[in-house]
């Protein structure tokens, strides 16, 4: 995994202008913008910012939003959550545990057999086939 003490100097150097405002500033691509919204790939998708497995390409659905969800992340621990009360209503911010990159947000609403919805950035992740 990089080095997740950067500063926002490093950041900035090392993430693309996109990748920044999501996963440093708590941005949101567009809706069925992302690479991965519709992708159908085997592998592990892992943090851009830092190189930490976090969601299993079993595990991913299509929930018809547009951005890529998961109904549960790779290990307990790959994942920290906060409330998020932006936009006028209260949600549930996913992070990397590992970089505290902004990922996106989970939802009780996914299917069996957890029931979550985590709904992630596109542009928050890099899947590595296999």
């Amino acid at each position: 995994m990089a080095d997740t003490k950067k500063t926002e100097a490093q950041w900035r150097e090392a993430l693309n202008d996109e990748q920044y405002h999501v996963c440093r500033e708590k941005g949101t691509e567009p809706a069925f913008s992302g690479e991965y919204y519709d992708c159908d790939e085997t592998g592990m998708y892992h943090c851009v910012c830092c190189g930490a497995p976090l969601f299993d390409a079993e595990t991913k659905f299509d929930s018809g939003t547009g951005w890529p969800s998961f109904y549960a992340p790779k290990a307990d621990g790959a994942l920290m959550t906060e409330t998020d009360q932006s936009h006028g209503m209260v949600r549930t911010e996913v992070m990397c545990a590992a970089c505290g990159a902004h990922l996106g947000h989970v939802f009780p609403d996914g299917p069996a057999p957890t029931g979550q919805r985590y709904c992630i950035n596109s542009v928050s992740l890099k899947l590595k086939e296999t």
